[in-house]
């Protein structure tokens, strides 16, 4: 056994109670909710094909363009569920404790793209051809986390991700117009809420059982962070449109997602740390202290632009 598997085996051993804590806390708070009651069954009709329906056209959605791309970003990046079961199963293990833990989530995850699909075929919100193609092209790439030999690193990603997803779902919901689609989106941003709390409670853990790792693990990932779906095809020009709609950007990123989080944890107040522990957190203030800058820069850059369509069309 190599000193990283080593530390890896210690490292979930000493985390197992903290996973079972916080798994029977979970059920606890987690709430039995049902994908169907939340698609408008009755707004359905067949589509062309087999059965003989209508073919589906843009004029159909009742959604904007920037909300139908949001939304299907967000779907195509539930639909990785099998990828991100393999990585977390692979590193965490499936057995006692972790492994009930990674089932559950498994299966609490898996309700959100079956929804999400649903809703948007039923309301033809999206080309159905187009919808499936991306899905085939997207899971044929799989997901690979940067940091997937890590366990420290593993919790740090899935700690920020799960907060960046609900967030994203949140503002996608408020965004779309359609309270309907709002009211599904804000069920499962509820689930991302709850699996966030959780691994952000075993990263409190961690960095109180290894503050000096942990803290490294912690900034590789927040400097390095990438969401989920970034592997999906067209994600960058995706991504700008979100952005600029205030969906998903920098200011975002930065205010709603990193810094609540670290806040919460007072991981730049850790301490007992010496050495690259303290390097690394050296690191993420001055890293935090450019993202802030940029994500002012981006939203100046924004607004300005936005002022000057304004005044085109005035």
């Amino acid at each position: 056994m190599t000193v990283d598997e080593a530390t890896t085996r210690a490292l979930l051993l000493d985390l197992e109670p903290v996973v079972e804590t916080n798994l029977n806390r979970h059920i606890g708070l987690a709430k039995e909710w049902f994908p169907h009651e939340y698609v408008p069954w009755s707004d359905g009709t067949n589509f062309d094909g087999p059965l003989g329906g209508e073919a589906w056209s843009p004029e159909q959605s009742k959604l904007s363009d920037v909300a139908r791309t949001s939304l299907i970003v967000n779907l195509l990046t539930e639909d990785n569920l099998p990828s991100y079961h393999h990585a977390i199963a692979s590193m965490f293990g499936r057995d006692r404790a972790w492994g009930d833990w990674v089932h559950r989530w498994t299966a609490e995850e898996g309700r959100h793209g079956i929804a999400i699909r649903d809703y948007l075929l039923t309301t033809r919100a999206v080309d159905p051809i187009e919808l499936e193609r991306l899905r085939m092209t997207h899971m044929s790439v799989g997901f690979e986390n940067e940091h997937d030999q890590s366990i420290l690193h593993s919790i740090a990603y899935v700690s920020f991700q799960e907060l960046a997803t609900r967030v994203s779902h949140r503002n996608t919901g408020k965004f779309s117009g359609d309270p309907i689609c709002d009211a599904m989106l804000a069920r499962i941003a509820t689930d991302e809420n709850l699996h966030m709390v959780f691994y952000r409670n075993l990263l409190e853990a961690s960095l109180a059982l290894s503050p000096n790792l942990a803290m490294r693990a912690i900034t590789d990932v927040v400097s390095s962070f990438q969401m989920p779906g970034h592997t999906i095809e067209n994600f960058s020009r995706k991504s700008v449109q979100i952005a600029m709609a205030g969906i998903y950007d920098l200011r975002i990123h930065h205010d709603e997602v990193l810094m609540p989080v670290l806040r919460k944890l007072r991981v730049l107040e850790t301490p007992g740390l010496t050495d690259d522990g303290a390097k690394a957190r050296d690191e993420l203030a001055d890293f935090l202290e450019n993202l802030d800058k940029q994500a002012t820069r981006f939203t100046e850059r924004r607004d300005a632009n936005r002022a000057r369509q304004a005044a085109r069309k005035g």
